[in-house]
């Protein structure tokens, strides 16, 4: 069981582990320098929508979930991102996370659409976007990171936040 709080200040040794391991971020161009990491961790620190995943029995930081703004297609959305340290993969925790991330969105009532953009190759993102109940719309070229010149084939998967 989970709960999702808040990102505070006290969450950055997670936020390493998350974008700092080479396996973790095997999908997303490879693991951010010290630097950039801490240049995200004070920006979830300001952003209520920043979610990091707690395990309920230990009390422990087991991942993060996100939604933020952005503008796809000349409409404005929400992308969605998650992720969950690698002893607690498999057992249907970043669905559960972004069901709940999904909600808190829902609640705003102010996008109808949140997308996911899962590389091509990333089987268990693009397994939980099926799960979850998105909608697969086709694969896309996308500059990531973004301003890097580098691009990968992503998977455009859309939610209905009022479907």
């Amino acid at each position: 069981m989970i709960r999702l709080e808040p990102w505070t200040p006290g969450n950055l040794t997670l936020l390493e582990r998350l974008l700092g391991d080479p396996a973790m971020m095997t999908h997303l161009g490879g693991p951010e320098t010290p630097e950039k990491i801490a240049e995200r961790q004070a920006r979830y620190e300001r952003d209520p929508r920043q979610l990091r995943i707690v395990d309920v029995a230990s009390g422990e930081g087991i991942g993060w979930v996100g939604y933020w703004e952005r503008g796809w297609r000349d409409e404005d959305v929400y992308e969605i991102g998650w992720s969950v340290v690698p002893e607690f993969q498999g057992r249907g925790i970043a669905g559960a996370a972004t069901r709940g991330a999904l909600d808190a969105a829902r609640a705003e009532r102010d996008r109808r659409f949140v997308h996911a953009y899962p590389a091509v190759e990333n089987g268990p993102s693009n397994s939980l976007c099926r799960k979850v109940g998105f909608e697969l719309l086709g694969a896309h070229e996308f500059e990531y990171p973004p301003g890097s010149g580098t691009t990968m084939r992503c998977n455009d998967w859309r939610f209905d936040l009022f479907g």
